[in-house]
């Protein structure tokens, strides 16, 4: 026997896949969005999804679950550390005096990403809270080459940098899953 999880999936048609490709909530019919910031967001938009369906039915434990030694990643810390950062950014466009740090200490979003509901709720409701206010900040601003407040930094590098950083995490998103309950992802 074992240590290794099963490999799970719903998928039918493709089993080694998440998801049936014709079931994927992150694809739509017809051609793709038009112009580039409409590019942009369909691709935020796609990896803030993935990011949630990779945390999907998942209990606390399981998404507080370290990923290896020494490292403090898990899934709920990745949940907390992109609230985190969605609160950095806003900070950058934002005229006012920058909000605190969400969870205090560096690294303290993986650090104190432990197995209690409270933090899971928690840290979905921070995450939705954070992004929409960076949205909301950023929808001010159409023109992606206009540059913000702090540093100067442009719309569209802003846009690149969000779509980066979750891209990377979904990634490790990935891994975290598959240790969890051998589920993967496309």
């Amino acid at each position: 026997m074992s240590d290794q999880p099963a490999r799970w999936t719903r998928s039918t048609v493709y089993p080694d896949m998440w998801t049936d490709p014709d079931d994927d909530p992150r694809h739509s019919e017809g051609a793709g969005p038009d112009g580039e910031l409409a590019t942009l967001q369909d691709f935020l938009t796609g990896y803030r999804m993935t990011l949630r369906m990779k945390c999907e039915g998942l209990d606390a434990e399981q998404l507080a679950r370290r990923s290896v030694p020494p490292s403090t990643m898990s899934l709920l810390g990745l949940l907390r550390h992109l609230a985190e950062v969605e609160r950095d950014w806003h900070n950058w466009i934002s005229d006012g005096d920058p909000l605190p740090k969400l969870y205090g200490e560096r690294d303290a979003d993986f650090g104190g990403a432990v197995a209690e509901q409270a933090v899971v709720d928690a840290a979905y409701a921070d995450l939705a809270r954070e992004q929409d206010a960076t949205d909301a900040a950023l929808a001010k601003h159409p023109d992606l080459s206009e540059r913000l407040r702090k540093d100067g930094i442009a719309v569209r590098e802003l846009m690149v940098h969000r779509i980066d950083e979750y891209a990377r995490h979904c990634g490790h998103a990935d891994l975290l899953r598959e240790c969890v309950d051998g589920r993967v992802g496309q």
